[in-house]
């Protein structure tokens, strides 16, 4: 007696079925290549036309160097570089630490003693206004050609902004959630680990981003004032003898180096603000 099968539909011949690997997420991963392949051809783009610029105009290497120009010295002046860029990475690190640690300590200050802000955030501003350049001589006379002078000037200027980004963040807590922890009788230390400091990271890193450049930038202006190393110094040494494409060879230095403190925060960020944030 012939027994009957069942037929079911399979998914290669239903059209609106698809393949198994084609969904969105394999789409994402195709783009992201695409993505950053567009700001380096630019870039090369960039260069290309710097270079021809230069042979063709006959620019003098001490007015604007090549960027072969520039390369050759990275590679002839490796060791020098290397050698002066290790301080300023110490100097910029600590500055970045110190800083943005103070600046959160204060913010939770802030947030529960109102009268404190009110007496200290102006003074805070103050600060802010002065010129770097007009504070790093008053601090290298204070303490010395070493560290910490340099360590001082990256932490405050890269203090201000964390302070302002985080006292926002800590405020930016949703009103209900709020409520019920007052209904449930939390303490202001409840609050603060429970809701406050969740609101406040998507804020607390994008001043992080921005404090990566300026303590890079506040490292090399305190080597300016008094330094026998750094990459600060070696901009001197360098502008004084006129050797440019030693100069645009510190400044790449620089450059990365700020570029690895920001890529080393976004990965920190995706790392721990796995949820959907509000961007600030």
């Amino acid at each position: 007696m012939p027994t009957a099968t069942a037929s079911t539909p399979s998914a290669a011949a239903d059209p609106d079925v698809k393949p198994a690997g084609r969904g969105r997420g394999s789409g994402r991963g195709r783009a992201r290549p695409l993505r950053a392949l567009l700001p380096v051809s630019v870039a090369l783009v960039l260069l290309a036309l710097w270079e021809l610029g230069c042979r063709l105009f006959s620019v003098p290497q001490y007015v604007l160097p090549m960027p072969s120009d520039i390369w050759r010295s990275l590679n002839d002046d490796s060791a020098l570089l290397m050698d002066n860029a290790w301080p300023t990475v110490i100097e910029s690190a600590l500055g970045f630490a110190v800083g943005n640690a103070v600046a959160v300590l204060l913010a939770v200050v802030f947030v529960h003693y109102r009268p404190v802000e009110r007496a200290l955030m102006p003074v805070a501003l103050f600060i802010r206004t002065i010129p770097i350049v007009a504070i790093a001589p008053v601090l290298v006379i204070m303490m010395g050609n070493g560290y910490a002078p340099k360590v001082a000037i990256g932490a405050l200027i890269s203090f201000f902004p964390t302070l302002v980004n985080m006292v926002r963040g800590l405020q930016a807590v949703d009103k209900q959630s709020l409520e019920l922890l007052r209904v449930l009788s939390a303490s202001p230390w409840e609050i603060l680990f429970k809701v406050r400091i969740y609101a406040s990271l998507p804020y607390l890193f994008s001043s992080l981003k921005i404090a990566t450049g300026n303590c890079v930038i506040g490292a090399i202006v305190a080597e300016w004032i008094g330094s026998q190393q750094g990459l600060g110094y070696l901009i001197i040494q360098t502008t004084y003898n006129f050797n440019t494409p030693q100069l645009y060879a510190v400044m790449v230095i620089a450059s990365a180096i700020a570029i690895v403190f920001y890529a080393l925060v976004g990965t920190a960020e995706r790392l721990i603000v796995r949820w959907e944030a509000k961007a600030p």
